[in-house]
């Protein structure tokens, strides 16, 4: 019989998988990004979130935190640096001047209060047990605030009609990172891990339910939107042959005028 140990480290590897696809999910929009040389009406807010959130959950799976958690060191490893590529995109593609400056603050901010809290968490409290549920509590916040991170994304949606600024594969590995993690947490229950994923799970599902509820009108809008452009080409063009149409007579007639 499979023990309940290989059991949660196969859950384990599963939710580290999923979990890559999740930070690797916004890539196709970077390089709309990187292709448009701008951030258009992308928030940075779900960048932010994720890479703090990534932070704290490499200090949770520290041995000398949370002995035997070494998958979650991994994953969110990778994150911390999937992410620091994300936020460095943001930052050289954004044109708006202010918001560079406060995408850098936020970043720098984050790893300040990260460092300041591991020291104090690791230096005032001697057992595993302490710092468990110390660290535990504010991975519960981050965690919770990085599935809640596009909650404005969704005003959004709610608001336009249109999904075309919330990107779907976040939404669905969000959804599926969020079910995998509490299935691991639920085999050796670990409550620090169960909630804020279980909510994460919610907050997926919803983005994936608004993603099914507006898709139709989003193709409906991008479509209206191309068709605009395409007519409005279609009579710069229009117009430019008619002025070199009505400019052929006046060069006649100067060619009459000398003689030529």
């Amino acid at each position: 019989m499979v023990s309940r140990d290989v059991v949660r480290t196969v859950v384990g590897i599963l939710g580290n998988i999923i979990a890559l696809f999740l930070f690797l999910s916004p890539t196709p929009t970077f390089v709309r990004i990187w292709k448009k040389g701008s951030v258009e009406q992308y928030s940075p807010v779900p960048y932010l979130a994720t890479f703090i959130n990534c932070m704290v959950w490499v200090l949770y799976g520290l041995p000398m935190v949370r002995p035997h958690s070494t998958l979650v060191v991994t994953i969110n490893g990778t994150g911390v640096v999937i992410e620091l590529v994300f936020l460095t995109l943001f930052v050289i593609y954004s044109t708006d001047r202010r918001q560079r400056l406060k995408v850098i603050a936020i970043a720098l901010a984050e790893v300040i209060f990260i460092g300041t809290f591991a020291v104090f968490a690791l230096t005032l409290t001697h057992s595993h047990e302490h710092r468990t549920m110390i660290v535990g509590f504010l991975c519960i916040a981050f965690n919770i605030m990085m599935y809640a991170s596009p909650l404005s994304v969704m005003k959004m949606v709610i608001k336009t009609k249109s999904v075309e600024y919330m990107p779907f594969f976040l939404s669905l590995a969000a959804f599926a990172n969020g079910v995998c993690w509490v299935a691991y947490a639920l085999i050796q229950f670990d409550p620090f891990i169960a909630i804020p994923n279980g909510l994460g799970a919610l907050f997926g599902l919803a983005q994936l339910i608004l993603y099914a509820t507006y898709y139709e009108s989003t193709k409906r809008q991008m479509a209206a939107r191309r068709a605009k452009v395409e007519m409005d080409l279609t009579e710069v063009a229009v117009r430019g042959d008619s002025k070199n149409i009505g400019s052929a007579p006046l060069n006649g007639r100067v060619s009459e005028i000398h003689g030529t």
